[in-house]
């Protein structure tokens, strides 16, 4: 059998399975995100925070669905905290005030829903 010797893609391409928590990599000190989907219907980004890092309150006019890749955070929705980890899920419903703090380094992927 002969063994593949070249470099693998860390792109997202279709019809081909990965590992999402591969698909962006920590930084320190900061917050990384990727853009993997984006039609007029909506968009899925993948982020990256590092451990203290977050995203200060605001609010979108759609649905955003967060599906916890690995790692912790609390998700503040409406005033109410939520502590999130790997393979949990939390929907921010649209015009809601929101805002994240990541406990650990934290991967999420985000799904905007606009119609």
């Amino acid at each position: 059998m002969k063994q593949d010797t070249q470099p693998k893609s860390k792109g997202f391409t279709g019809a081909q399975a990965v590992k999402a928590a591969e698909l962006v990599n920590y930084q320190d000190g900061s917050i990384v995100s990727r853009e993997l989907v984006k039609k007029p219907t909506g968009t899925v980004t993948i982020f990256a925070f590092d451990e203290g890092q977050g995203l200060s309150e605001h609010t979108a006019p759609f649905d955003a669905l967060v599906q916890v890749v690995e790692g912790e955070a609390e998700i503040m929705i409406s005033g109410k905290p939520h502590h999130v980890t790997g393979g949990e899920m939390i929907l921010m419903p649209a015009n809601q005030p929101h805002a994240l703090k990541a406990f650990t380094r934290f991967k999420m992927m985000l799904t905007m829903i606009r119609s």
